[in-house]
C-alpha cells in the first residue's frame, strides 16, 4: 500500500499543474476577446500543446551511444566471466574422467591415493561454485553501478535539454510512470536522443564513461 502513494501523489500532481495551466490559457483567451472555450472544449482540443512531454525509455536506451557502449561493456563481462566458469568447468570435467579411467583399469597405487585423487576433485568442485557465485555477485553489482551511472547521466542531461524548451513535466513511459496514454505530440524521444548524443559523441569501441 505504501508503495502506491508516489504513483499516485506525482499522479494528482501532474493533473493539478495540467489544469491550472489550462485555466490560466483560458483566462487570458478571454481577457483578448477570444470566443469563449471552456475547459472541456480545451481539454478535446488536440491543437493545444501543453507544457509537458514524455520519453519512450526503450527507444531512449536503444539509440543513445552511452547507453549501447555500456550494454557493450556488461556484454564483455558477461562472456569473460562465462569463459573463465566454462575453463574451470572443463578442469572439473578432465579430472574427473581420468579418475573414473584410473579407478576401471585398477591404476592407482592405493586405496588411499585413489581417496585423495577423489578428494582434490571434490575441492575443485566447491571451489568452482565459489567462484561462480562470486563471478556472478561481481556481474551483478557492477550492472547496478552502470545503472545508476546512466540514470543519473540522463537526469543531468535532461536538465540542459530542457533550458531552453521550458516544460513543466517530462514523463517516462515506463509501468512505473503516470503515462497510461499520450497523445505523439507529446513524444520527445527523439529530440532526446539527438541531444543526449550530441553531448556524449559516437560509440566507442569500449565504454570509457560519460563524457
Amino acid at each position: 500500500m505504501k508503495n502506491s502513494t508516489p504513483f499516485i501523489v506525482s499522479g494528482v500532481l501532474a493533473i493539478a499543474i495540467i489544469i491550472l495551466y489550462i485555466l490560466h490559457f483560458t483566462s487570458e483567451s478571454s481577457v483578448n476577446g477570444s470566443a469563449g472555450k471552456n475547459l472541456s472544449v480545451l481539454l478535446n482540443d488536440t491543437s493545444i500543446t501543453l507544457p509537458i512531454a514524455y520519453v519512450n525509455v526503450d527507444s531512449l536506451l536503444i539509440n543513445y551511444n552511452f547507453a549501447k557502449d555500456l550494454n557493450e561493456s556488461l556484454l564483455r563481462k558477461e562472456e569473460s566471466t562465462r569463459a573463465t566458469l566454462n575453463q574451470r568447468q572443463n578442469q572439473i570435467n578432465s579430472a574427473a574422467q581420468e579418475f573414473d579411467r584410473k579407478l576401471r583399469n585398477n591404476a592407482f597405487l592405493s586405496q588411499e591415493r585413489a581417496q585423495q585423487e577423489q578428494e582434490r576433485i571434490v575441492q575443485m568442485n566447491q571451489e568452482y561454485q565459489q567462484l561462480a557465485e562470486r563471478l556472478t555477485q561481481e556481474f551483478m553489482l557492477e550492472q547496478q553501478k552502470l545503472n545508476i551511472q546512466m540514470e543519473d547521466t540522463i537526469k543531468a542531461r535532461m536538465k540542459e535539454f530542457n533550458a531552453n524548451r521550458h516544460y513543466e513535466i517530462i514523463f517516462s513511459n515506463r509501468t512505473t510512470s503516470t503515462v497510461l496514454y499520450a497523445d505523439d505530440k507529446y513524444d520527445i524521444t527523439d529530440d532526446v536522443v539527438e541531444f543526449l548524443n550530441a553531448k556524449y559523441g559516437p560509440v566507442t569501441a569500449t565504454a570509457t564513461g560519460q563524457k
